[in-house]
C-alpha cells in the first residue's frame, strides 16, 4: 500500500486553554483514497504505566516491523538489527496512529502541566481522548470509524477511553485489545485472594506444554487447556474455598492433579498449600536448577544469577524482556531518525520507570455504587457503559496461551462477569495464540492475528474499510 508516514506532536491544553503537555505520534495514512475521510483510522499504544507505543508499531502492526530474536536465539540477540517491510501489517485495513503517553517516547509536560495531570488511570484516559478529538479534528477524520487498539495497560487504557468518548460525543466502531486485562483483582497474588490461582492455572498448564514437563505429554495444547479450564472453575476453585476445612485425602487429590496439569510435584504444591504464586511456578518449573521462565513471555528463559534465595535476586530484566528490549531500543531510534527524519536533543523514552512509580491506581468505576475501586482497580464496569451508549461498538479481544501477566483465563472471567445486556455480548469477539503477552512475538502467530484484526476491522466498519 502507497502510504505516508508522519511524525510529529500535538499539544493537549486545560480548561483554560493553556498548554500542558506535547504529545508524540507517528501516523501511517494511504495515499490515494478517494475519500480519505471515510477510511477506517486506529489509534494504538502499549501499556505500562509508562510504555511508549514503539512496540506495538515497528514491532507488529505499522508498515514495518522488526526482525525478532527467536527462543533461545542468545546469538541474535546484540546489533545490528533487521528492520524489514511488515507483511503483516494491519495498514491494509486501517490507517494508523500510534501515540505516545505523556513522559514517554518525546511526549511530554509543557507549559501549565503537572505529572498529576497524566500519571493516573483517569488521567491518562482523559489525555488521550483529548489527543483524539484533537487529531480528528485537526485531520478532517471525524466522519472516519475509528477504532481504539490498546497492549496491556494499554487495554484498561481502552476502557477508560471508550466511556470519555462515547461520553463527549465520539462514537468508536471497535476496540481492539491486546493481551488484556480490566480487573487488576484477577492477577494479585494477595493474601486472602483465592481468584487468582485458578485463573492463572490454564496459563501454566500451557507453559508446561510447551517446555515438555507434563508426562504424559498431551498432543493437544488446546485440549489441556480446556482441561486446565474445567478444573480451574471446579474442583480447584471449591477446594481454595473451603479453606482449612478441605479434609487432607481430597487436598491430596487437588494436588496430585495440579502436578498432572503443571509438571511441578505434588508435594511443592502441598507446601505451597495449593496456592502458587507467579514466581514460585516460574522458578520451579524448569526444576531445582533449570533457569527461570519468563512472566511476558512463558516461552522464553533465563539462568537466575542468584538462584538460592527464597524469592528472584534483581538481576533478570526477565526472559522474554532481555531478548527485546536492546533490539527496541537500537532499531526505533534508528528508524525515528533515519527513516522518519525525526531528530530531539532529549533521548527517546522507551520505558519511564518513574512514571511507573509515581502512578495513582485509584479509579472509581462508572457505577459508583459498586465501590470505589481504589485497591484493586477495575475499569470494566467503563468499557460496559461505553458498550450500552455506543451499541454498535465491537470489542476484540486478542491473548496468548503462554502469557503470564495477563492470563487469558483472567478475562475470560473478567467479561463474563461485566454487567451488560446479552443482547450485546454478541459484540465481544474472542481470539487466541500460541504466544506471550506481546503477540507479535511468534512469527508463526503473525498471520492468524493479522486476519483476525484485518477482519474485526472490516465488518465494524461496515464496508471493509473502502
Amino acid at each position: 500500500i502507497p502510504y505516508t508516514a508522519t511524525a510529529g506532536t500535538l499539544l493537549l491544553y486545560n480548561d483554560k486553554q493553556e498548554a500542558t503537555a506535547t504529545v508524540c505520534y507517528i501516523a501511517y495514512t494511504e495515499d490515494g483514497m478517494k475519500d480519505a475521510a471515510t477510511r477506517p483510522v486506529t489509534f494504538a499504544y502499549n501499556g505500562g504505566p509508562g510504555g511508549s507505543s514503539s512496540l506495538v508499531d515497528i514491532g507488529g502492526f505499522g508498515p514495518r516491523r522488526i526482525v525478532w530474536p527467536g527462543v533461545g536465539d542468545v546469538q541474535d540477540e546484540p546489533p545490528p538489527y533487521k528492520l524489514v517491510n511488515n507483511e503483516y501489517s494491519i495498514l491494509k485495513s486501517t490507517d494508523l496512529v500510534f501515540i505516545d503517553a505523556v513522559g514517554t517516547g518525546y511526549s511530554r509536560i509543557v507549559g501549565k502541566g503537572t505529572p498529576k495531570m497524566f500519571y493516573g488511570i483517569k488521567e491518562d484516559g482523559a489525555a488521550f481522548s483529548q489527543f483524539i478529538q484533537r487529531y480528528v479534528t485537526r485531520f478532517g477524520r471525524w466522519n472516519s470509524p475509528k477504532f481504539l487498539l490498546g497492549e496491556s495497560y494499554g487495554t484498561m487504557r481502552n476502557a477508560v477511553m471508550a466511556q470519555d468518548l462515547v461520553s463527549s460525543g465520539v462514537y468508536l466502531n471497535g476496540v481492539i485489545m491486546c493481551s488484556t486485562v480490566l480487573n487488576l483483582t484477577t492477577l494479585e497474588f494477595v493474601a486472602g485472594n483465592d481468584l487468582v490461582y485458578p485463573l492463572y492455572l490454564p496459563s501454566y498448564a500451557a507453559v508446561a506444554w510447551y517446555h515438555h514437563k507434563l508426562s504424559p505429554q498431551p498432543a493437544s495444547l488446546d485440549a489441556l487447556i480446556a482441561q486446565a479450564k474445567e478444573f480451574a472453575s471446579g474442583p480447584y476453585e471449591h477446594a481454595l474455598f473451603e479453606g482449612e476445612t478441605l479434609p487432607a485425602a481430597e487436598k491430596q487429590q487437588i494436588a496430585a492433579r495440579l502436578s498432572q496439569l503443571t509438571g511441578i510435584p505434588a508435594s511443592l504444591w502441598m507446601e505451597a498449600n495449593l496456592r502458587m504464586t507467579l514466581p514460585v511456578f516460574m522458578r520451579r518449573l524448569m526444576g531445582p536448577e533449570g533457569p527461570m521462565t519468563g512472566r511476558f513471555d512463558g516461552r522464553f528463559t533465563t539462568p537466575e544469577l542468584q538462584p538460592l534465595l527464597p524469592v528472584p535476586g534483581e538481576g533478570n530484566t526477565g526472559a522474554s524482556t532481555g531478548v527485546i528490549m536492546g533490539a527496541l531500543t537500537a532499531t526505533f531510534d534508528n528508524y525515528l531518525s533515519r527513516t522518519l527524519n525525526y531528530t530531539s536533543e532529549r533521548l527517546y523514552k522507551q520505558l519511564n520507570f518513574e512514571v511507573n512509580r509515581d502512578w495513582d491506581m485509584k479509579f472509581h468505576p462508572a457505577l459508583s455504587d459498586l465501590g470505589t475501586g481504589e485497591s484493586y482497580p477495575n475499569v470494566a464496569p467503563s468499557l460496559a457503559r461505553a458498550m450500552n451508549n455506543n451499541r454498535g461498538m465491537q470489542v476484540m479481544l486478542n491473548n496468548g496461551y503462554f502469557d503470564m501477566a495477563t492470563p487469558f483465563f483472567a478475562t475470560d472471567y473478567t467479561f463474563a462477569h461485566m454487567d451488560i445486556p446479552d443482547s450485546l455480548r454478541g459484540n465481544i469477539h474472542e481470539y487466541f495464540y500460541p504466544v506471550g503477552h506481546m503477540l507479535y512475538l511468534n512469527p508463526k502467530a503473525m498471520p492468524a492475528l493479522q486476519k483476525n484484526i484485518d477482519s474485526f476491522i472490516a465488518s465494524a466498519s461496515g464496508h471493509g474499510g473502502k
